[in-house]
């Protein structure tokens, strides 16, 4: 932690000439930034598809940019994730594989993207969950968060902590790390995502008035188990709507130990009317920061800085809802490894579906681009500008490449490459199994094709574009 505090002083000596002229007042055309992210939100929303997600909020963010239809993150898992989103590197670069290591403590040098933005001399600033924040224990502190990246930061604290004795679980008294829910009294405004949107709202007039270039990242806590939200959001959601995944009886059979390791003991409860309930309580967490994100985005528009202001919205992974007989994360399947993506810029493509596979270190290296910001050293995404930007013209030239993501279970790791119509899955370099899934055949992977003989040559193809991405993916010999 000392350390910490040391780098956030020399942050800020070694930018306050630069920052100055840009926090005088006067107007700058620079673009500012509105970066929203959620926690554990997986791809269940209506504008990809959900018809049992409300998210209207979302659905007008994505039709004012690109929606991406195939962006992952490259560790199912919070603290990795996130480490690897703020610094543009993958997880066999910053080494963090659990939610206990912070990356500068393995690399002090490293620029983060709100970094990066503060040291060009926007007003960089965080509200709630941005790097990694134990959920609920840590909620109202700054759990492991990064000082160098920030001018100043917010940590909202709502009644959803207070009520957390109301809290029904699988596990009595664990929410953080196991399936609970509660059904909450009092309004969204009360609740910790609500308090967020609120100081968002308010440093956006902020802004306005004093026309200062603005990086904002807005992290909202919600739909992170334990899934809490106001009741009247599970009015919207009742329980004869929901359904939950068919898993094939045979389904562990077909995959190595390894693809299903993320599954819990107390988890195979929720069948029936508990599992429907469960699910419920997500959706109606979604539809509940759905309407924080609408607050935001309203009051972006309402003090006039929606011409001038790059908004992001994404997730650190998603998560499983009972598909392949797994909850939360940390497996290497398409509904933990994919996350929505939204890049929404000012005079660019809007209501554009992106089929192209793109990633969550992409992100660093897109805004730097759009915004002019210098690209930070060690940065392994590339800029999905060309997607953005208006007329697509760059897009025709956009050369596709796979999406990696990585897991690991004690002493077994796994990669997972997403290439076209392929995802492909290998444990321990091959040594604990395999996985091949066609997703123009069986979009929820339910059928895994690595040993079959009719697949050996995919496979062969597969490998080797596996072994020639390899310098950056830790998880293959």
């Amino acid at each position: 932690m000392m350390r910490r505090a040391i780098l956030a002083a020399v942050a800020c000596v070694a930018i306050a000439a630069g920052a100055s002229s840009a926090r005088s007042g006067e107007p700058s055309p620079r673009p500012n930034v509105l970066f929203v992210i959620c926690d554990d939100l997986c791809c269940g929303l209506s504008c990809y598809d959900d018809p049992g997600a409300v998210s209207p909020n979302i659905d007008r963010l994505a039709a004012r940019g690109v929606r991406f239809e195939r962006a992952y993150c490259q560790f199912p898992l919070c603290n990795p994730s996130r480490s690897s989103l703020l610094t543009g590197r993958r997880p066999a670069r910053t080494t963090i594989r659990d939610n206990k290591t912070h990356f500068r403590d393995l690399d002090p040098t490293i620029v983060t993207l709100p970094q990066a933005f503060k040291q060009a001399g926007w007003r960089s600033e965080r509200i709630g969950k941005l790097y990694h924040f134990g959920v609920p224990g840590q909620i109202g502190t700054s759990g492991l968060d990064d000082p160098p990246s920030w001018d100043a930061v917010f940590n909202p604290k709502g009644r959803d902590v207070a009520d957390e004795p109301k809290i029904f679980s699988l596990e009595p008294g664990n929410f953080g790390g196991t399936v609970s829910w509660l059904a909450a009294d009092g309004t969204d405004a009360e609740q910790t995502d609500g308090i967020a949107a609120a100081r968002a709202v308010a440093l956006l007039e902020g802004y306005a008035r004093e026309k200062t270039p603005f990086f904002l990242a807005v992290g909202f806590y919600r739909p992170h188990t334990p899934y809490v939200a106001p009741k009247p959001w599970y009015e919207k959601h009742p329980l004869t709507g929901v359904q939950l995944p068919e898993v094939p009886l045979e389904h562990d059979a077909g995959v190595p130990a390894p693809a299903i390791a993320s599954r819990k003991p107390e988890e195979r409860r929720l069948t029936g009317d508990l599992g429907r309930e469960a699910v419920q309580a997500y959706r109606a967490g979604v539809s509940f920061v759905d309407a924080q994100l609408g607050i935001v985005i309203d009051a972006l528009d309402r003090v006039g800085l929606r011409d001038n202001t790059i908004v992001v919205f994404t997730s650190d992974h998603g998560y499983h809802r009972g598909e392949h007989g797994l909850w939360q994360k940390r497996s290497l399947f398409e509904e933990s490894s994919r996350v929505p993506l939204v890049v929404a810029l000012p005079g660019g493509r809007a209501g554009v579906t992106a089929p192209e596979t793109v990633e969550l270190v992409d992100v660093l290296p897109t805004l730097c681009d759009l915004a002019g910001v210098p690209l930070p050293a060690g940065v392994d995404g590339r800029s999905l500008a060309p997607l953005v930007r208006a007329g697509g013209a760059d897009a025709a030239a956009w050369t596709a490449r796979p999406a990696f993501t990585e897991v690991q279970h004690r002493d077994v790791r796994g990669v997972s490459m997403r290439s076209g119509r392929w995802r492909y899955t290998v444990w321990n370099g091959g040594e604990a199994g395999r996985q091949l899934y066609d997703h123009n055949t069986d979009p929820h992977e339910l059928t895994n094709l690595a040993d079959l003989p009719d697949h050996a040559a995919t496979v062969q193809a597969l490998d080797a574009e596996l072994r020639w991405f390899k310098p950056q993916v830790s998880a293959v010999p």
